[in-house]
This record gives structure tokens, sequence and C-alpha cells, in this order.
């Protein structure tokens, strides 16, 4: 058998799998930090309930995430999690869904380790959404999640910090309602509402564009043109005013 029957004969197993995204979809990927509790408590022992260092990380790995081939409108992250919205008719790789998965978990985990310094791996599934409602009611669903976190990760440390074992803490906070969670922290001098935006909403990052002054070689005056570039939102809206920022990405 020469090379290219065996080619034809083989490449049917493989690809007996494939998943393609269909087009008329809208596409988000959602990356998560793989064994992120014990690299950030136990290898690089960051602080907790948030380090300004790790926040930092993340941002970077969505930076790079918007620039390293596929045509993302907006990334955000919280906590070891992050959400991609694709460009309408993206169609890297002709939208097969093995190859957004490795792809994007592999650029991540690069990305991320290189900052760090040491090992840390990514994996990714892709969500894709029928409708623009559906896309806005899907980052709001990750913001809320993000402020569930925010507050049950300060309530809990703070439990741990005075002393309290893992089950002590995690038992303290078990069904309790967010009311009581907040007078928890209150009665300990926290007011969770003037915390970091970041903490409870997330981060966002999107391309804007700016004017930027030149000299143009070609004629020797200077030139206005217009550039883009990364920005990095720490403080996002909430609500029907962040659904709306979502639908101008891709509206």
């Amino acid at each position: 058998m020469n090379f290219d029957e065996l080619d034809k004969k083989m490449r049917v197993y493989e690809q007996s799998l494939d998943q393609i995204l269909l087009p008329e979809l809208y596409l988000v990927a959602r990356l998560d930090g793989r064994g992120f509790t014990r690299l950030t408590k136990e290898i690089c022992k960051f602080e907790a309930p948030f380090d300004i260092r790790f926040r930092d990380l993340m941002v970077h790995t969505v930076e790079h995430l918007m620039d390293c081939g596929f045509r993302v409108v907006y990334g955000f992250t919280e906590s070891d999690e992050i959400s991609l919205l694709f460009a309408t008719g993206e169609n890297t790789f002709g939208r097969k869904v093995r190859k957004y998965n490795s792809t994007l978990a592999a650029e991540a985990s690069a990305s991320f380790s290189l900052a760090l310094g040491t090992a840390a791996t990514f994996d990714c599934r892709m969500v894709p959404l029928p409708t623009l409602e559906r896309v806005q009611d899907y980052f709001l669903w990750r913001q809320e999640d993000a402020h569930r976190n925010s507050l049950n990760a300060h309530c809990y440390w703070m439990l741990r910090k005075e002393g309290k074992t893992v089950s002590e803490a995690t038992k303290a906070l078990e069904g309790q309602s967010v009311s009581f969670k907040n007078e928890l922290l209150f009665s300990r001098g926290i007011n969770f509402d003037q915390l970091p935006s970041w903490q409870k909403r997330g981060i966002g990052v999107w391309k804007e564009q700016y004017e930027k002054e030149g000299l143009n070689p070609v004629t020797g005056k200077r030139e206005t043109a217009v550039r883009s570039r990364l920005k990095t939102e720490y403080e996002l809206p909430l609500g029907e005013a962040y659904a709306e920022q979502i639908r101008g990405f891709i509206a």
C-alpha cells in the first residue's frame, strides 16, 4: 500500500469525531485553569483570596489569546477562568471544535507558564450560542459567577485566617444567604461593596481605536493615523449597561 492510499485510509479514523461549529452561531470559548488550587496555594503561594500578581498573569494571558490568530473581539477573566467572544463570521480552522479547543488551551498554557516561570495548564470548551441575546446572557452569567465567587472567597479566607479549618470554614458558609455573608464580612470591618471592582465583576479586554501622529515617509509630512490597541478595563459596568457593552462588540 502506497502512502497516499494509507493516508486516505487512516484520515477517516482521525476525523471520525470531528465536530463543526455551525456558521450561523455566535462563538464563545471558555478556558479554565487545571489544578490551579494547588498551583496558587501550594506551589506559588499567592495571597488569598485575591492576588494582584495572579490577576495580572490572567490579564496577560487574555491579551495573548486576543492576538494569536483568532478574531476575538472581547475577552473576560475572573478567578482562573477566561471567556473569549469571537467576531461574527469567525472561520479559523473551518470552525472545527477540536482545533479551537486544542489551540486555545495550548496558547493559554504556554503564555501563562512563560510569564509565571513554572508549568501551568488550561482546558478549553467551545460554547456556541444561537442569538445575540444569549451572548449577552452568557457574559452576564459569568459576571454574576464572579460576584458570587468573590463573596464566598472573602468569607472563606477570612474564617481560615481566623483559625478555622477547611471543613469548619466550609460548613460555616454552607447554605448561607448573600446577606448573611455580607454581614459576616461587615462584622469584621470589611464592606464588600467597597472592595475593588475587578474582584467582584471580573476584568474585560477589547480593542480600541486611537489616533497616532507620525511622519509620513513618502510625503515627509506629519500625519495622524488611526491605530488599534488592547484596552483592559478593571471596572466593568453591571446589568443592562454591561449587556449593551457586549452587544456593541458584535452588533
